[in-house]
């Protein structure tokens, strides 16, 4: 049976409060996910899994701080970035999750005032960086240029690292957004957690929502939701030491757990697993 986002919704929550949600927030800078970070060992077999999974795949280029990538951009604006190290660097903030097995491993927000929405989390305890520059060069010799402002520990993987493009967004991402799989953009993200109100008080304040309470039984656990523009952020704890959760977060501790995406037609159910390098599931709009 084709998994819809209303099933989606329905079993992992509660379509009426994630309405209410929405309706009732107040304004936030935030406007949605940005993008999404999944690691791999070598960019190259990654790119080619995920063709064959039926993405669109372009080529994005080299970091100065060792690490290359490749885009999947959808037409909601958020995109996936696949990426790799390209040399080592145990100084990277991301080397240890790839030594840890990489996959879905961070998430960045898109905000449109990035020096209140810095200040709005760290009014709500979560200490951001002050920004700092980032730049990529493309295989065609543009260079792209960015500020990022990054969360420190506990709270990072939890809370999003935030961007500003000081080049043109539609050069960071391109326009490549229709895919033979018919996905159209990004559902939703699940974030594992262990310790669910704390993590609330960090968001609730940003988004200016109190957030709503959830089961997921799909994967034994329960949180809180938010909604993000068109993108929604599960925070969940297992709820017994059956539940996946429990031992990926002993394994791994608390970060990204998942991913849905919203396809219109076209096969729905979860993604081979080998191929995308982590947990993504594929639903109807």
């Amino acid at each position: 049976m084709p998994t819809s986002r209303r099933t989606f919704l329905a079993a992992t929550g509660s379509i009426a409060a994630a309405a209410s949600v929405r309706a009732g927030r107040a304004e936030s800078a935030i406007r949605g996910i940005d993008h999404l970070v999944i690691m791999f060992k070598e960019l190259d077999p990654a790119i080619a899994a995920y063709r064959d999974l039926g993405f669109t795949v372009t080529a994005g280029g080299e970091h100065p701080t060792g690490t290359h990538n490749a885009l999947v951009a959808f037409a909601d604006g958020a995109y996936f970035e696949l990426i790799a190290f390209k040399r080592p660097n145990d100084q990277h903030r991301w080397w240890d999750a790839a030594q840890a097995g990489g996959g879905f491993i961070d998430f960045c927000m898109a905000t449109d005032d990035l020096a209140a929405t810095i200040q709005a989390f760290r009014a709500a305890g979560v200490n951001m960086s002050d920004p700092v520059s980032g730049l990529r060069v493309r295989p065609d010799g543009y260079r792209l240029a960015w500020v990022v402002a990054l969360p420190p520990k506990p709270s990072v993987f939890q809370a999003p690292f935030l961007i500003k493009d000081q080049t043109p967004r539609e050069e960071r991402i391109g326009n490549q957004t229709n895919h033979p799989n018919r996905v159209t953009g990004v559902a939703g993200i699940t974030i594992a957690t262990d310790d669910v109100a704390r993590v609330r008080g960090w968001w609730s304040p940003v988004l200016g929502q109190p957030g709503s309470e959830i089961e997921r039984t799909d994967i034994d656990a329960a949180g809180v939701r938010f909604i993000a523009g068109p993108h929604a952020i599960d925070f969940v704890a297992p709820k017994n030491p059956a539940s996946p959760l429990a031992g990926w977060l002993k394994a791994r501790g608390p970060g990204p757990y998942c991913i849905s995406l919203k396809a219109s037609g076209g096969k729905t159910g979860p993604l081979d697993e080998t191929k995308a390098g982590t947990r993504i599931t594929l639903m109807q709009t």
